[in-house]
């Protein structure tokens, strides 16, 4: 089994430290295999930025997502650029509709993550409610260690916040 999640936006979206929690999720607090990668562009805010995680319950001989079972696009162009690779059957394709105004199919699963942290939470934890979204959906991430592996990684003092951010993407947004 592999199993391919891709997050991609920009510098400054969360979209490394999304990707960094799940793979500790599966891997450090579950007992699957784990690669982790991550690209960005040279700007810290604004610039392109990747994050992918692949799942295996064998050695990984690629760290690299080829054909993602879960791609989530939180900018225009990363939806343009990466859409292709989706796994052709069975993807599953996520879009902040806050932000993607055009999407290449009729298939992708809309729903305004940066508008929800704006309006509920803070700006810049729309990731915790992609990563709640994407955990849900996954079923070789659990819960509970989906939220071990957040309290270990977020800034201390923010792991309430964090977590009710994780919550309402796992708990409220219906897919």
């Amino acid at each position: 089994m592999r199993y391919e999640i891709r997050i991609a936006g920009e510098g400054g979206q969360g979209v490394i430290l999304a990707a960094v929690i799940l793979a500790e999720a599966a891997g450090v607090y579950g007992d699957w295999e784990v690669a982790q990668t991550q690209s960005y562009g040279a700007e810290v805010r604004g610039g392109y930025s990747k994050a992918e995680v692949v799942i295996s319950d064998s050695k990984i001989d690629y760290h690299k997502a080829i054909r993602p079972d879960i791609f989530v696009a939180l900018n225009q162009a990363s939806c343009n650029t990466y859409y292709r690779d989706l796994k052709a059957v069975d993807g599953i394709f996520v879009v902040d509709s806050s932000i993607v105004e055009r999407v290449p199919t009729n298939k992708a699963i809309k729903v305004p993550f940066t508008e929800i942290a704006r309006k509920e939470f803070k700006p810049f934890m729309a990731n915790m409610i992609v990563l709640g979204v994407i955990v849900r959906m996954c079923d070789h991430i659990e819960y509970d260690h989906a939220e071990s592996a957040i309290i270990g990684r977020v800034p201390k003092g923010t792991e309430y916040m964090n977590i009710e951010a994780f919550n309402h993407g796992y708990e409220e947004i219906k897919i």
